[in-house]
């Protein structure tokens, strides 16, 4: 009974642990995400001004 109790305790102390690192790897999802809607937003408004400076994929450079 007694080796029950520490395995359980043990899984206890487990979850717990994990759950503070998922805790906190979806914190630094959160800030990922607003980072990444502040540049998609920055670019948006940047192409909407006409800047646009940033090369993409397969677009040829202005000088072509």
């Amino acid at each position: 009974m007694q080796h029950l109790e520490e395995q359980i305790a043990h899984l206890t102390r487990t979850i717990d642990e994990l759950n503070e690192v998922v805790t906190q790897q979806q914190r630094d999802i959160d800030r990922l995400l607003r980072q990444v809607q502040m540049l998609l937003d920055r670019e948006a408004q940047r192409e909407a001004e006409g800047g646009g400076g940033v090369i993409i994929g397969d677009e040829r450079p202005p000088h072509y």
